[in-house]
This record gives C-alpha cells, structure tokens and sequence, in this order.
C-alpha cells in the first residue's frame, strides 16, 4: 500500500490567492496519492456502474479540466478537443490501452504545473471571456478547487475498492 505523502499545508490565515492556490494544490497531491502506486489493470478497474467512472479515467479527466480551465479559459489557447468532445462527451475517461498510470500522472503534474504558472500571470479579478461568457480569475480557481476535490473523493473511494488504501 501506499504510505499517505506528504501534502501541500493550506494556510488558515493570509492572502486569498495564497489560501486558494494552496487549497487546489492540497487536492492534487491527494490525486497523486491516491492514484499513485497503482497497476495499469487497477486504474482501469470499474468498480461502479459507470464504466468511465476509473481512477485511470479521473486522473484524464482532471487533467483535460485543468488544461481546459487554465490554458484555454483564462490563458485564451487554442481548444483542440471542442470537436473530439461533440463526437464523444465522455472522450477524457476513456484512457487509450497501454497508458500507464506514471504517464497519466507525469501529465497531469505537468499540466498543473503549468496552471500554476498562468494563475501566477494573472490577478484574481482579471476577467477572461470564453464562448460569450466572463469569469473572473478567481471563479475559475474556485471553481478548480471544486472540481479537483470533488473528484478526489471519487478517487478516494475507488482506490480503498481497489487494495484497501484509505485515508483522508
């Protein structure tokens, strides 16, 4: 089993964006965590009704939304997978076979180390605009954290169905 890492400490006090970058980036150690350590066959495992809902299937997505929400919201790139996610809504689960679980987590890091690096560029009330809508940037962190946690509890879930690990 994996030993619980050691995790970003969220301040109880201090600035808004310093409690808000920390709070996202408590959540995506615990990703790591908990998908860490696993096989290939154990991250596609589906342990609930839903065939998408994976630990491998999370970690993809997670990665897509951070991209999405940091690159292409607030940082105005390109949206490359609009098309491939009109053909297919659930396109970010589905894992191609022979990705491991270090490739999905290397790209997931690395997806968010460069979130982090376009929150940095930004104030938390610059705002942005995308498909006719404005968000501020703290909306959209916010709103990361959100997702972010949400799904670690997914995560949580299915990794103590996988091998028993558990912990908060």
């Amino acid at each position: 089993m994996t030993e619980r890492p050691e995790r970003p400490a969220v301040p109880l006090t201090g600035g808004e964006r310093e409690i808000l970058t920390s709070l996202l980036d408590y959540h995506r150690a615990t990703v790591a965590w908990k998908a860490g350590g696993l096989t290939g066959d154990q991250a596609r495992r589906a342990h609930l009704p839903s065939e998408l809902t994976t630990v491998a299937g999370l970690v993809a997505h997670l990665t897509l939304n951070e991209w999405f929400w940091f690159g292409v919201v607030v940082d105005g790139e390109e949206d490359t997978w609009a098309e491939k996610l009109e053909q297919d809504p659930d396109a970010e689960f589905r894992v191609p076979p022979g990705t491991t679980v270090e490739q999905l987590l290397a790209d997931y890091e690395k997806q968010c180390a460069r979130s982090r690096e376009i929150i940095a560029a930004h104030g938390l009330d610059d705002e942005v605009t995308h498909k006719d809508e404005t968000f501020n940037v703290r909306w959209v962190l916010t709103h990361m954290i959100e997702e972010t946690a949400r799904h670690v509890g997914h995560l949580d879930v299915l990794r103590e169905l996988t091998d028993g690990l558990t912990g908060e």
